[in-house]
This record gives structure tokens, sequence and C-alpha cells, in this order.
């Protein structure tokens, strides 16, 4: 297993996997290394569906699809320097459906306050997506399906105060991926004020 900075450094969205399968001890590693995240009053919100049903993953796959055609893929257009909005159309099109197992993460406004649950999830996710990447795995974080989110939740039974927040393939990458591409720490962090050099 790499240590945390060197998954830190190598952890990057994947969005293409290869058809070998995932083992349940894989995938319990990833989601307890997501409940050791912080939450608001340690109220622990989060709920994981874990979906290798490949008919409920297609479905997924349709939401995403759906949700990519209906605007998302507008909004990008323009955004996305064109490697990197081809990698997501190819995601978005079947690629991330695509994966062996797919989680959706929802957080459950019944023991949190609402407006918190956000702040409580995306710690949980950041953790599962680095212990994935520890473990050799391809992950990513993917939001599209929210905008479709009662259908999301009927998809896999989620009740009614569990609000779902993401979908995260899960599985061995079909080819190997290279460190994420970013900006120097100074150019992004200020000394004491804002625009003070670090």
């Amino acid at each position: 297993m790499s240590d945390l900075f060197d998954a830190v450094r190598r952890q990057r969205a994947c969005r293409r996997f290869s058809a070998e399968p995932v083992a349940d001890e894989l995938v319990e590693q990833v989601l307890e290394a997501a409940t050791f995240a912080p939450s608001a009053e340690n109220r622990q919100p989060w709920v994981f569906v874990v979906v290798r049903d490949a008919e409920t993953r297609a479905a997924i796959g349709d939401l995403t699809r759906r949700a990519w055609r209906g605007g998302a893929r507008q909004h990008s257009e323009g955004r996305l320097e064109p490697r990197l909005l081809a990698d997501v159309d190819a995601g978005a099109e079947g690629g991330v459906s695509g994966a062996p197992v797919l989680v959706v993460v929802g957080g459950d406004a019944a023991i949190a306050v609402e407006a918190a649950l956000p702040s409580s999830i995306f710690p949980a996710v950041q953790n599962l997506l680095l212990a994935a990447t520890a473990l050799g795995l391809g992950s990513a974080l993917t939001t599209l399906t929210t905008g479709l989110a009662h259908e999301l939740a009927e998809l896999v039974a989620l009740p009614d105060h569990v609000r779902p927040m993401a979908v995260i393939p899960l599985g061995h990458p079909a080819r190997p991926l290279g460190p994420p591409r970013r900006e120097p720490v100074t150019s992004k962090t200020h000394r004491e004020r804002y625009g003070g050099r670090w």
C-alpha cells in the first residue's frame, strides 16, 4: 500500500475501466476508509449503496447520459480543454457505468442538518477516492446524476430522508493513469492577506 502523500499526488479521475472484477474485500476497505472522515457533530450521515447488478449500473449510466446531454455537456464546452472534454464525454456516455462497481453515496438528512450534508459527505468521498488510489483501483467523483436525484434514489431504493449526492465508479483502470495536472501551490496560496506572496 502506498503512503498518503503518494496516493494524494496520484489520485485522479478514472472514467474507463477494465472488466476485471473488484473483490468485496477491496470495496469494503475503501468504504471503511470513507467512514473515518470528519462529519458535522460526528453524525456520520453517509450512506453507501454498492451496485454490481449490470441492469442497475446501465440504468445509472442512462441517467448520467441524460444529465450530460440535457445541458451539462453544453455547460462544459468551451470551459474544458478539448482532451479533458473528450475524456469526460466518454465517461458520461458509458465509461463510468462500465465500471464493475458503482457506489451511490447518500446523505442521511434524518440524522444530520441538511445544510451540513455536503460538508459531511464529501470528506468521506475524498477518503474513498484516496483509498481506491492506494489500492490500485480507479475511481472518480461524479455528481451528474444528482440532477435527476429522484430517479437515482428510486433505482437504489433510497428512503426519502437519504439524499443522493454522488456516484463513484470503482474498478481497475482500462489504461494506466498518469499524475493529475495541478498548478503550483504558490499560485493559490496567500500569506496573511489575499495577495500576500507565499
